[in-house]
């Protein structure tokens, strides 16, 4: 036995568990970072996913984070074992877990839910208690009818009953095609959805890039607003780090303190081709931990 198969003998009897039967995370923290960033940043590099895992999980509690949030493409039969071993070894919990999928046909959101509800019971080890979905847009980004607008709520409070019967809540994202029409398809669903069984993650940078007005929309919800993804820009162009930009967060934070509203409030940092990114990606998160810190008066 060379000292590499040595190694991992004596190491099976801690993992083995890790990978069946997760020990439960919580955070009593409400700041969380998305995952879509190390997508992204594989991306740059011209590797897959897989081949950054080690270094990501790891640069999460360096840049000083407790929570993440994550999505399906961490869940895949591949990748599962390895990013639950790394949820683990580094103390992280995940409130929430991003579910995408199409719900304006019924055998699309049939996929989705199962989807879902697969992911949401894989997550919930880690304390998990919230799914989150942005139902896909037609191909070409084309107008949804308003019979498909009447199966996508339709399909939204089915999987929130569903959800919510096995314990977690379900939440509701948009992107900029969302936004087209004044906000129709975002009004259509946030009027026509149960509250019971549907609540939202605003993300406020999509609703700028989509032409809306953030703060008209986060009023709009109300108190139906359970999370936020932040993110900034300068003239619609993202920034490497979470700062003062064309959103104005100390106005939503003031918002949220007059409302009393205390949403989760996830840092997902993303970059265009166009993005000057001057500093290394765990500094960018840090960076944008203590902003947010300071801008909601909230501690990671």
């Amino acid at each position: 036995m060379d000292r590499r198969q040595a190694l991992l003998a004596a190491m099976a009897p801690i993992l083995a568990p890790l990978t069946k039967n997760p020990p439960p995370r919580r955070s009593s923290s409400r700041l969380s970072v998305e995952g879509y960033i190390w997508q992204q940043y594989a991306e740059r590099q011209n590797k897959q996913l897989a081949d950054v895992l080690d270094e990501i999980f790891p640069m999460a509690r360096s840049a000083g984070y407790h929570n993440v949030e994550l999505n399906q493409t961490f869940f895949t039969a591949e990748l599962r074992p390895h990013v639950e071993r790394l949820l683990s070894a580094n103390d992280l919990a995940m409130p929430s877990v991003y579910v995408g999928g199409a719900m304006h046909e019924d055998g699309l959101a049939e996929q989705t839910t199962r989807l879902a509800l697969e992911i949401a019971g894989v997550c919930r080890p880690f304390g998990c208690r919230a799914v989150i979905n942005n139902p896909d847009p037609k191909p070409g980004q084309a107008r949804k009818s308003n019979a498909e607008l009447a199966v996508q709520v339709k399909m939204l409070d089915r999987l929130g009953r569903e959800l919510r019967d096995q314990g977690f809540e379900f939440w509701t994202h948009a992107h900029s095609p969302e936004m087209a029409d004044n906000a129709r398809e975002w009004r259509y669903n946030l009027q026509n959805t149960d509250p019971r069984f549907v609540s939202v993650c605003l993300d406020l940078d999509w609703v700028h890039q989509g032409g809306q007005d953030p703060m008209a929309l986060l009023r709009e919800a109300g108190s139906r607003v359970h999370e936020l993804h932040l993110r900034n820009s300068r003239q619609k162009l993202w920034l490497e780090a979470l700062g003062d930009g064309d959103i104005d967060y100390r106005q939503v934070a003031a918002y949220l303190k007059q409302a009393g509203l205390r949403p989760l409030l996830t840092v997902e940092l993303a970059y265009k081709k166009e993005t000057v990114v001057t500093r290394s990606l765990e500094d960018d998160l840090r960076l944008s931990r203590i902003y947010a810190e300071r801008v909601f008066g909230v501690s990671a």
